[in-house]
């Protein structure tokens, strides 16, 4: 197997057992990994979000909507620049996150436990490195607004 493939494996497996956890408690996948985004770094533009969360723009819009609908996230104005909209972690959803936030650590920490305390260590280092590695372009010039933010195609 080669590297892409090795990565799109593990990342699928571990994806597996997280909406295994979730299902049960009515969440998506990505509702999870935008509340853990939002619970990390509140007050994002959608393009940043998008890029995190590695979906197009229409889907995020579709989650977003849904959870503002469920008060969940907010929209509000970003204060540097009032023509964008920011997207904010409600009281409500970040209750929710607090909730379910053990899910993710657990299945991380069962993986890393699994591999030996310099196993984990070694791989969490080559794999930052790899997300480091200035060879994988994070986008295509194309993709780029003009001011700057990732178009998701």
């Amino acid at each position: 197997m080669d590297l892409p493939d090795l990565i799109r494996g593990v990342n699928h497996r571990l994806e597996q057992a997280l909406e295994a956890q979730l299902k049960p408690r009515g969440m998506s996948l990505h509702h999870y990994r935008l509340l853990e985004t939002l619970a990390d770094r509140n007050g994002q533009p959608m393009g940043d979000l998008a890029s995190r969360l590695l979906i197009d723009g229409p889907t995020l819009t579709k989650i977003v909507n849904r959870m503002v609908a469920s008060a969940e996230v907010y929209r509000g104005p970003d204060p540097h620049d009032r023509r964008k909209v920011l997207i904010f972690l409600s009281r409500r959803g970040a209750a929710r996150f607090g909730d379910i936030s053990e899910l993710g650590i657990s299945i991380q920490q069962a993986i890393l436990g699994g591999l030996g305390a310099s196993e984990a260590a070694a791989l969490t280092t080559l794999l930052s490195k790899l997300m480091a590695c200035s060879v994988l372009p994070l986008s295509s010039p194309e993709s780029r607004t003009r001011d700057g933010d990732v178009r998701m195609t």
